[in-house]
């Protein structure tokens, strides 16, 4: 299958620059595979689609102010900017750096007058790996102190905050990028899915590189995913496992949370609890093992994300749902709108 397959032309105007507020007044396209139907809604209706005894499956990552802006005086005063992986390489930060150009081997970048770091080598994909004047610990506080929410580079002129490109239930820090899906819900959700009874678990997944990376040959089989960790606790997994043999749906909440469970579960449908790194790459032709119903955000074209959504409710029907979506003035990709599909 061919990448250039999941391509489509999206007007600049209708990528969302900022997200809705409140959150959950966020439109929400309903995708049924069985009859082929899309309903539109919004998010603050998601109690009513779904039914007692659902199972929703969040990814409480938190993301971490990794976007840090400085200069690198042996060249002039310009800004320049880096985006730390949560990649540690020996004693180094994996970073992606812009303007590439600049960050030459042994060159120091000078983020303010306590934060600094020297580029100690180039990869083959164009990564630095950056050395800072500090520990792991201690550039934890100083990305808090004077790091940016990473938010996306096709996002231009955002005047979102560090709170607003956070889920309300992150938890454990470590994404690159938030788990967008999860951008949507507000306690009054929760609330209502609870009255309802309909059950929340949560795993972690720190979004990086795997999930947001371009693909950038034409066979999907040549591309090759970047890992990322995770963890599926041992009480989710035998909760998640009697819900599954109860014949409760399980509704991943993002591509994240899918990526999890896909992962970590048999043949037969039976998880078993880790923590590792994954770097599953699910496109058409996957045999889907455990997950029920998804709800996601609308992606980048010929992006990884896409092709997942295609696998779980076909390319047609996705393409259908898209250029509805477009038609209809849809807010797309980080900050927009969402998509259930049952």
């Amino acid at each position: 299958m061919n990448t250039a397959n999941f391509d489509f032309d999206l007007p600049s105007e209708l990528i969302a620059k900022n997200p809705v507020v409140p959150r959950d007044h966020s439109r929400m396209l309903v995708l049924n595979r069985l009859d082929q139907s899309l309903e539109h809604n919004r998010f603050f209706d998601l109690p009513g689609k779904l039914k007692e005894g659902d199972v929703l499956v969040l990814n409480d990552t938190k993301v971490v102010p990794a976007r840090l802006f400085g200069t690198i005086p042996e060249i002039g005063t310009g800004s320049v900017e880096v985006l730390l992986l949560n990649e540690l390489v020996e004693d180094n930060q994996r970073v992606l750096t812009k303007p590439g150009k600049k960050f030459q081997a042994g060159r120091i970048i000078v983020f303010d007058d306590q934060l600094q770091a020297i580029v100690e080598g180039i990869e083959e994909d164009g990564c630095r790996l950056l050395n800072f004047n500090c520990s792991p610990a201690e550039l934890q506080l100083h990305l808090d102190r004077i790091g940016h929410a990473p938010i996306p580079p096709y996002i231009k002129h955002s005047t979102a905050t560090r709170e607003q490109y956070q889920t309300v239930y992150a938890n454990d820090p470590g994404s690159s990028a938030a788990p967008t899906a999860g951008l949507h819900f507000t306690p009054e959700v929760f609330a209502k899915l609870e009255e309802k009874g309909i059950s929340v678990e949560k795993v972690t997944l720190h979004v990086g590189r795997g999930t947001f990376q371009d693909v950038k040959v034409d066979k999907l089989e040549d591309h090759t995913m970047h890992s990322e960790h995770f963890e599926l606790p041992v009480d989710v997994a035998e909760r998640l496992n009697l819900a599954n043999q109860e014949g409760r749906r399980i509704i991943a909440v993002g591509t994240t949370s899918v990526r999890v469970l896909e992962n970590c579960s048999s043949e037969e449908g039976v998880l078993k609890p880790q923590v590792s790194d994954t770097n599953i790459f699910i496109y058409p032709g996957y045999s889907w093992k455990f997950v029920n119903a998804l709800l996601t955000n609308f992606h980048l074209p010929q992006s990884t994300l896409i092709m997942l959504v295609s696998s779980f409710a076909g390319k047609d029907f996705v393409m259908k749902a898209y250029a509805e979506a477009i038609q209809e003035k849809y807010r797309f990709f980080s900050f927009g709108d969402c998509m259930l599909i049952q």
